[in-house]
This record gives C-alpha cells, sequence and structure tokens, in this order.
C-alpha cells in the first residue's frame, strides 16, 4: 500500500494525517474516570503497537511529544525500530509567562523539547491564546518565543482554539510555518460557527493541522473525518486520537477511503437490532 498523502511544513515532509496523542496520555475531554482508565490502559507496549501501525501505513508525523511523558517517547522508539522508519514530532510546550525568572524556565523547557527531536514546536494554547490582543490585533511576546525555538533548529507554529490567532499571526507576519485550529461537524469547543472557522482556514497564509476531528469521540469516525477531509485544502493536516491498534487502522482506512472517493472496508459494528439487515 501506498503511503498515506503527505503535504510540508516549510520544507519538512510530514503525513497530512497526524497521530494524535490526547488518547495515549489521559486527555479525554469526557470524564476524570475516563481519563484514568485512558492512563491504566496506554502501556509502553500497547502505545508501540498502535503506533506502528500507524508508521506502517505511512502517516508518520505524530502531535504532542513531551518530555514530560517518557513512556510515550520509548514507545516511538520501538515503534521506529520495528518499522525502520522515523517519527516526526510535533512539540505544543506550555510556557511561562509570569514568572519572575520565566526566560531561564522558558529556555529550559525549550531545551527539553529539542533534545527528544522535536522538529516543530508549537507553544501551546495555553500560552497562544493567553497572549493574544485583540485590541492590537497581534500576540505578544510570540516574536520571542519563535527566535528561541528557531535557535534550537526547531521550525515554530501556533497552537491555539482562537480563530483570530491564525489570522492576526498572517497580518503581522510571525515567523511562524504552521498552525493548529478545532475543527468539527459539532463545532465542539470551537469559540465561533464552523462556517466561520472553515473561511480562517481557507485563508490562512500556512498550513493548517485541523483537531478533534472527531469531537473527543462524539461524532463517528465516517461522519467526523469525511466533513474534516472534504473541507480542508491539500496543503492542511487532520490529526487523530486512537486509543487501540485497531482503531488506528479503523481512521486510516476510513481516511483513504474518503480521499479516494470510495467505499471504507472496515468491519461495521454488529448488533441484534441489525440481524435482518447483515447478509
Amino acid at each position: 500500500m501506498d503511503d498515506f498523502p503527505r503535504t510540508t511544513i516549510e520544507d519538512l515532509s510530514v503525513s497530512r494525517m497526524i497521530v494524535g496523542t490526547n488518547w495515549f496520555l489521559g486527555w479525554s475531554h469526557q470524564t476524570a474516570a475516563r481519563d484514568r482508565f485512558i492512563k491504566t490502559l496506554q502501556t509502553r507496549q500497547r502505545l508501540a503497537d498502535i503506533l506502528e501501525v500507524f508508521l506502517r501505513a505511512g502517516v508518520d508525523t505524530m502531535l504532542g511529544n513531551r518530555p514530560e511523558s517518557p513512556h510515550l517517547e520509548e514507545a516511538v522508539k520501538d515503534a521506529e525500530d520495528r518499522v525502520g522508519r522515523a517519527m516526526v514530532k510535533i512539540g505544543t510546550p506550555g510556557l511561562e509567562l509570569r514568572a519572575p525568572d520565566g526566560q531561564a524556565i522558558n529556555e529550559r523547557v525549550l531545551d527539553s523539547y529539542a533534545a527528544i527531536g522535536c522538529k516543530v514546536c508549537m507553544p501551546h494554547q495555553s500560552t497562544t491564546d493567553a497572549l493574544l490582543d485583540r485590541l492590537e490585533r497581534r500576540i505578544r511576546r510570540m516574536e520571542e518565543f519563535c527566535r528561541m525555538i528557531r535557535d534550537r533548529d526547531m521550525i515554530p507554529g501556533l497552537s491555539t482554539h482562537m480563530p483570530e490567532a491564525v489570522k492576526y499571526a498572517d497580518e503581522t507576519g510571525l515567523d511562524v510555518a504552521t498552525y493548529i485550529q478545532l475543527y468539527n461537524a459539532r463545532g465542539f469547543l470551537m469559540q465561533l460557527e464552523i462556517d466561520w472557522v472553515h473561511r480562517i482556514i481557507h485563508g490562512a497564509r500556512k498550513p493548517v493541522i485541523t483537531i478533534k476531528p472527531m469531537a473527543a469521540g462524539r461524532i463517528q469516525p465516517l461522519v467526523g473525518l469525511a466533513f474534516v477531509w472534504a473541507t480542508i485544502r491539500p496543503e492542511d493536516m487532520v490529526c487523530v486520537g486512537t486509543m487501540t491498534a485497531d482503531e488506528a487502522r479503523e481512521v486510516i482506512d476510513i481516511s483513504r477511503s474518503i480521499l479516494d472517493n470510495r467505499a471504507a472496508t472496515v468491519e461495521l459494528q454488529k448488533t441484534r437490532s441489525k440481524a435482518s439487515i447483515m447478509t
């Protein structure tokens, strides 16, 4: 099977499907009980099995690598060794904005992300959106952080939940190469209507990584993925979260079927109420 379709972030080749990490690390956006279940379930072995599926399909780009999660980094290495292919890592660090020694803290944070091999570094939404200035139409201090990221041979990007951030970064010529933007058919966590965010993505001067396509499990994969793949540009990406290797296979096959305009071959869920139509 051919590799999954690709795009670029500056001169870095990345897969258009990106592996998400929320369902690896325990951020379900559902309940505390679900978060605890994920953390208990996701061992190094299980994570490596999931990542192996993605790598073998040519989905070799990952969002959310973090030095604070060594078992995840070990699982990445295990999967890379099995497949003989490297994972392109994208980090989303939270940066210190208020402490007197914030500069030193942020130097150490960015050093740690460079040390685990992140190729792209996108300050987390908790950093970006705290600095967004609607009055001045800019993102305060982000130029400083972008320079620090470049100094460590990483490509700077911008992670945000606020659609304005994309427009302000473009208007001010901020040195970033890609954006993270919430985008799903339910409008889950989105701060503007879906059609407005769609317009902002299509007007962005840099490729956009769309996140939460299945609204953290609230939308079926076929529905969520069909909407996003059909309404973004060829240079944009979709970040998907999965909890098992089988789920990884499903989202890969569903996405390929959508992009190829064919029916997916994934096994459907069977219940007794469907007995009369199962042949």
